[in-house]
């Protein structure tokens, strides 16, 4: 698959794809195989919000055993070997629709249905490629935003800065191994998002890179170098990955890999966050945060059960 991407890349053949969390594993389909395979896409951020009726019942793990994986995190923060780590899980849902559905009535700028495999409606874009120029946005920060004074509150909070910090600092030295003249655009910017019966204010930053020209002759490396994503990760990324897939216990599979559209001079792609896999005749919601040495378990467990919402 990585070829075929690379192929049509250099061709400059539009095309969808969509990768696993570490980027090992490459799907590529030209626009014309999209309907044959059973996959529908959206990249819209003027979308229109809809009202729907998608309700979802939420069976999520322990807080014992939550706090468990938790504490391996604080430990090997305190050790030195992360200092931002993005510690996720599985939930198992319950809902009527199917994955088409869902897809079909979800609000979001940013969605994916692949078969009756599993859908994302996520809210965060991964890096965006216009007239030579590659950006990025990192997404670290979320609050209930009914809250009184919600964007104070996270925007001043120490800890939410530091974690903000760190993953801006990390996104920069990524853009930097493939791209020229990187700067923070934007520092700490906030969006709010429907998530269900409530909404989540979402603290972001745009960082951006000036490319070579003919960066589709090497689009492959390019995304291998970014991949997996910081923002899903931590840092530093390569010790960070190595203790997620060890404390974890889980495979993230597709869960926050990255999808995107390619069009000749343009890429768009997003996060593969607010995400539901099917398996077995179970539906499984994956989400999580970012955990820092000044992080709460009870904040953080409440943040996991937070983002499992469609939107």
């Amino acid at each position: 698959m990585i070829d075929k991407l690379d192929a049509l890349a250099k061709k400059r053949e539009p095309f969808l794809f969509f990768t696993d969390f570490r980027g090992l594993k490459f799907n590529v389909f030209s626009l014309d195989e999209l309907e044959q395979n059973d996959i529908e896409f959206v990249f819209n951020e003027d979308f229109k919000p809809q009202q729907h009726t998608l309700a979802i019942n939420k069976y999520p793990c322990s807080f014992d055993s939550y706090k468990l994986k938790f504490a391996q995190v604080i430990e090997n923060i305190k050790a030195g070997n992360s200092y931002l780590f993005n510690l996720t899980a599985p939930t198992e849902i319950e809902c009527k629709h199917t994955l088409k559905e869902i897809f079909a009535k979800a609000n979001a700028p940013f969605k994916l249905r692949f078969q009756d495999k599993f859908v994302c409606f996520s809210p965060e874009k991964f890096i965006t490629i216009q007239d030579n120029i590659i950006s990025t946005y990192p997404m670290k920060g979320t609050i209930d935003a009914s809250l009184a004074d919600a964007k104070n509150i996270i925007l001043n909070s120490d800890k939410e800065t530091a974690e903000h910090v760190m993953i801006v600092d990390l996104l920069r030295n990524d853009l930097s191994m493939v791209a020229k003249e990187v700067k923070v655009d934007r520092f700490r910017y906030t969006d709010i998002i429907s998530a269900g019966d409530k909404k989540l204010l979402h603290v972001s930053s745009k960082i951006s890179g000036k490319l070579d020209n003919n960066w589709q002759d090497n689009l492959p490396l390019l995304l291998k170098k970014l991949l997996p994503a910081g923002s899903i990760s931590g840092t530093p990324k390569k010790k960070t990955v190595q203790l997620i897939e060890e404390i974890e216990q889980y495979d993230r599979d597709y869960f926050s890999g990255i999808f995107g559209i390619f069009n000749k001079d343009t890429l768009n792609s997003a996060v593969m966050i607010r995400f539901i896999e099917q398996k077995d005749g179970k539906l499984i919601y994956k989400s999580g945060g970012g955990i820092t040495i000044d992080s709460d378990a009870q904040n953080e467990y409440y943040e996991l059960q937070d983002k499992i919402y469609i939107p």
